[in-house]
């Protein structure tokens, strides 16, 4: 049944993914769930909702994420940092958490599951070093606050590409004048009646 439901998903997204990719994310999906008995690394506790809510809600931003390294920050239960991983295995992604349980579940997951373009850092994202194309976040904070902890790492010419729901006008009325908004993006998730919405965001010169 969850390889069904992941399969449509996945059609519905416009995704296609080798037996072996659909496999790993139900595999991690189990591994997050067995963990968050333990570590409240998530609030469902469903496995069919955690296929919409948790993989295919990570995967609908995958058109939009380019070839450069990508940072997930927050990423907590390794959403969307995971799921991506999987889905593009010659994308080299990087995943930060202050929580030093959730850093543990990253690693552990990044071992078993034998994503080999997966690092897991356990820091405050603001003393972190290094230079990323991309830098995603997925239920982190708000946009300023998102661009302004991480702005020192973003590569020249980099983007931002910040998850919300409802689509955050506030927020991006909010930012400084030299972070251009490139584009406003309304996901559809398979199984998830929500709103979403993918903001890709530029440093000015």
């Amino acid at each position: 049944m969850s390889q069904n439901a992941l399969a449509s998903g996945l059609a519905a997204l416009d995704i296609a993914l080798p037996a072996e990719a659909q496999s790993k994310l139900l595999a991690f999906r189990d591994l997050l769930l067995k963990w968050n008995k333990t570590y409240n690394l998530t609030a469902l506790r469903d496995p069919a909702q955690a296929i919409s809510h948790h993989l295919l809600d990570s995967l609908a931003i995958l058109r939009h994420v380019g070839a450069g390294n990508l940072l997930d920050v927050g990423s907590g239960g390794g959403l969307p940092g995971i799921p991506l991983a999987i889905a593009k295995p010659e994308l080299s992604v990087s995943m930060v958490d202050t929580v030093q349980k959730k850093a543990t579940f990253l690693q552990q997951a990044a071992i078993e599951l034998a994503l080999r373009n997966v690092t897991v850092h356990h820091a405050r994202v603001e003393e972190m070093q290094g230079q990323y194309a991309q830098i995603s976040s997925r239920a982190f904070a708000e946009i300023g606050l998102f661009i302004s902890l991480t702005r020192h790492l973003l590569a020249p010419n980099g983007r931002w590409l910040a998850m919300k729901g409802v689509r955050p006008d506030d927020e991006l009325k909010a930012l400084p004048a030299d972070i251009t908004v490139e584009s406003i993006i309304p996901l559809s998730v398979p199984g998830l009646d929500a709103e979403r919405h993918l903001i890709i965001l530029k440093a000015g010169s």
